[in-house]
């Protein structure tokens, strides 16, 4: 089955822990390029688009060859960006990429991909990785995601789930290294049908949605379901100062 895919990278200059980061720099590139540069390696996708509303971003884009979009600056999230563009695109999947995750894994974005060509009734997918460790476990602002026996989200939390029952029953509990596989972190790539992509960003926000933060609860709340597929990459975002120093040093700059 044939399938025209397209990958968006939403990318806004005024980040409130970080502004102006799709365009700090590490060995010479932008975070922004790297992304970009990235998302052109994977063979599944036919375009690769930045989506922003500041034209020291679009400059920058075009400034490297890159393809750029000037989207509305009203938009409240990433999705709501990307269905902007995807309205005007003849395509059938679209993939969106966070604009700050410089070493995101081409295979990990082809995994996310391969879905829809396998099972035409699949409207959207995402990934998780499993978690390594505690402080990961026990952290909220690491998502994790509990799937059904066919790959299916059944929810997203920033709490352990599923919770451990215990004699103690207290929190933070102890957990075997054997137990740590029954527990995955969800990695934000999300891919889409592009009419279904449309149709979510015409979706009011949902109760469980606002009071985890979690935008793809939305899509579970209006009966939807999202595919995840595990992958052993794991994401390295950029939302403070911190992140970007301890990139770098990754990096070895």
């Amino acid at each position: 089955m044939y399938m025209k895919v397209c990958a968006i990278i939403p990318a806004r200059y005024g980040s409130t822990r970080l502004p102006g980061k799709p365009l700090l720099k590490i060995k010479g590139k932008t975070i922004i390029q790297m992304v970009y540069e990235q998302c052109k390696k994977v063979k599944l996708l036919e375009r690769v688009i930045v989506a922003t509303d500041d034209e020291r971003i679009y400059n920058e884009v075009v400034s490297f060859g890159g393809e750029c979009v000037m989207t509305s600056p009203h938009h409240k999230s990433g999705t709501d960006r990307i269905a902007e563009v995807a309205k005007s695109l003849a395509v059938d999947v679209v993939v969106n990429v966070q604009g700050d995750e410089p070493l995101i894994s081409p295979d990990s974005i082809e995994s996310a991909i391969k879905p829809f060509f396998n099972d035409k009734d699949i409207v959207m997918t995402t990934l998780k990785t499993k978690i390594q460790s505690e402080e990961e476990l026990f952290n909220p602002n690491v998502v994790k995601v509990v799937c059904d026996k066919k790959g299916f989200a059944l929810y997203f939390s920033r709490l352990p789930i599923p919770y451990k029952k215990h004699k103690e029953m207290a929190y933070p509990y102890p957990l075997n290294e054997r137990e740590f596989g029954n527990y995955f972190k969800h990695i934000g790539l999300y891919a889409y049908k592009r009419d279904f992509l449309i149709k979510l960003s015409k979706m009011s926000p949902t109760f469980l949605e606002e009071r985890e933060g979690l935008e793809q609860l939305r899509v579970l709340e209006n009966g939807y379901r999202i595919f995840v597929v595990e992958t052993i990459f794991n994401s390295i975002g950029i939302d403070t100062i911190e992140d970007y120093m301890n990139l770098k040093k990754i990096m070895g700059e």
